[in-house]
């Protein structure tokens, strides 16, 4: 069945050319073809790297964040007439062999979106202090929105085309995937968590969200469902 549907893979990718080869070779190696990276101003080698290979590119004439890079990517792939959007890290961290367990629920009607969750496959390697952030985070999303999930920010996500076309994404930065959990809940959208693998290097924690980020997110977020 997934091989008569339309799936997209949205990379955003912010000077990542060190790492973006490898991940476009993963997708293809797993029959992921339609993939669309979207080079969020980067001031390094990425678009050129990334026009080597058989991908759909789009860029940023400046930096504008992930969550900016992301609503680009998803735009694209519904002008692509995409039937299930699938957001991927440009970093290494996520698995392509994980995307057929994303995009199941999807394809059998059991859900519209689906969340990738680290913690529920053992196999991912927490660092403890990335942990302790995104339980809090998760926390934070179930007081705010009732929405239960342990790992709200993870960026491996899937969005069938009728629901990336309910949700509004506004935010520019990592806010983003608070963001989409309160379109969740705002507009009633049927979820379904994922247990995914991410894998962590000195690359990827070094490239990742900083502890100071983390707070100025949960700020951001608590500050919007305060305000409005």
């Amino acid at each position: 069945m997934q091989d008569l549907l339309k799936i997209y893979i949205v990379i955003p990718a912010y000077n990542e050319a060190r790492m973006i080869a490898r991940v476009i070779r993963d997708l293809f190696n797993y029959g992921y073809n339609n993939i669309v990276i979207v080079d969020d101003g980067s001031s390094d080698k990425t678009s050129e790297i990334v026009k080597k290979h058989s991908v759909d590119l789009v860029k940023h004439p400046v930096n504008m964040g992930p969550g900016a890079a992301i609503k680009t990517g998803i735009d694209y792939a519904l002008i692509k007439n995409a039937d299930i959007i699938v957001t991927f890290d440009a970093d290494g961290q996520h698995l392509a062999k994980d995307i057929s367990n994303l995009v199941k629920p999807i394809i059998d009607g059991e859900a519209e979106i689906t969340l990738g969750n680290r913690f529920l496959n053992k196999m991912s390697n927490v660092p403890s202090f990335k942990k302790i952030i995104l339980k809090l985070g998760a926390v934070l999303m179930y007081l705010m929105y009732g929405i239960i999930s342990s790992d709200t920010h993870n960026g491996l996500k899937a969005l069938s085309k009728t629901a990336a076309l309910k949700i509004e994404i506004k935010s520019t930065g990592w806010e983003y995937c608070s963001e989409i959990v309160e379109e969740i809940k705002l507009k009633k959208i049927k979820y379904k968590e994922i247990p995914v693998t991410v894998k962590y290097s000195n690359y990827s924690i070094k490239k990742g969200q900083k502890i100071y980020n983390s707070f100025y997110i949960v700020s951001k977020m608590f500050l919007k469902w305060i305000f409005g």
